[in-house]
């Protein structure tokens, strides 16, 4: 189990929560010591930061991501205002690039197996950190340029699993290329994942993609998100040797429609501070840039967001709350962090 903490949490609270939990998994601890392995291993600003453990409970702390999860963004719980396409398209890149990092792990690839929007944590920043790494498996190389596992059974999130997987055992960096598709259908749908694929070829075909797509972001550009549809799709093939390359083709293709919606937010940057081009209307021209103030601080009072990291200065967690591996943190529960 992951936990974030933020606030005091009621100690009876969490014993009778952790009691269920343990009695409907069973595993919690082994899932807990994986995730410590691999996550005290690992540092890449696109995958979240443990804090620390407490092999007891089989708790795991992270970094406080003040946005919750990437689920909790799409489907607006808690009265969260909608993600803008260039937000989202920054986000899948991210996911990409943090996903691709663990697949060229040495000395053998790391296959995350459970990759959804609720394991996708955002910062204050919107910065999206990949998380739950217990079903992550290492996968040792069985021929050149083939990475591949047989496994016993299947583990992962319903409508997530990769269907060669689901049937063959055979697990690969490939199987999570499928989870990845499915997520990202849903960054630009924000719709549940059974039957997303449908919906999305059948609109694509009919040409109805604007459809289907976030009805909360009125300004989708549609040729650009058409190309971010047809890649997801590309990723959700049922055949695993029909899916692209995380390296050289999926990631590629989202960096370049990361630097287009960077682009398109530094135009309107530059619109508020200059004035509308003859080609835009009044109506959709905000206050200008010199009255928004870009800091950490107020950032969740103002709808924009940085382009570049160096508008944020970023705190950086001190070294002595990383726990050692033969020294985990204890967490006290009922602390605040």
């Amino acid at each position: 189990m992951s936990i974030t903490f933020s606030k005091h949490m009621n100690r009876s609270y969490v014993d009778s929560f952790l009691r269920e939990e343990n009695e409907h998994y069973g595993i919690e601890n082994l899932v807990c010591t994986l995730q410590v392995e691999v996550l005290s291993l690992i540092r890449h600003p696109n995958m979240v930061l443990l804090l620390g453990a407490c092999p007891e409970y089989g708790i795991l702390v992270y970094e406080y991501m003040v946005k919750g999860s990437l689920e909790d963004c799409l489907f607006k719980r808690g009265n969260t205002p909608a993600l803008s396409w260039q937000i989202r398209f920054r986000i899948a890149a991210e996911i990409a690039t943090g996903l691709l990092f663990l697949h060229q792990t040495k000395p053998e690839p790391l296959v995350h197996r459970d990759l959804k929007p609720g394991n996708i944590l955002i910062d204050n920043n919107y910065t999206s950190k990949i998380s739950d790494v217990g079903l992550a498996r290492l996968v040792p190389t069985t021929s050149e340029n083939v990475t591949q596992y047989h496994m016993t059974s299947a583990a992962g999130t319903f409508c997530y699993i990769d269907p060669e997987y689901q049937q063959t055992g055979m697990l690969g960096v490939k199987s999570d290329v499928y989870s990845l598709g499915i997520l990202l259908l849903q960054v630009i749908t924000a719709k549940p994942p059974m039957g997303l694929t449908h919906i999305v070829e059948q609109a694509i075909e009919n040409e109805t993609l604007k459809e289907v797509l976030d009805s909360d972001v009125p300004d989708w550009p549609i040729e650009e998100t058409l190309c971010f549809a047809k890649l997801a799709l590309q990723c959700a093939e049922l055949r695993r040797k029909d899916r692209p390359d995380l390296g050289t083709e999926v990631l590629p293709e989202l960096n370049r429609l990361r630097d287009y919606a960077e682009e398109k937010m530094n135009y309107l940057f530059l619109a508020k501070a200059f004035g509308p081009s003859p080609n835009h209307s009044l109506a959709s021209i905000t206050p200008p840039i010199s009255q928004i103030s870009i800091t950490p601080t107020n950032l969740s009072q103002t709808s924009a967001t940085p382009t570049n990291l160096s508008q944020v200065s970023i705190t950086q967690v001190s070294t002595d709350t990383i726990p050692l591996l033969m020294n985990p943190l204890k967490v006290k529960l009922g602390q605040q962090y």
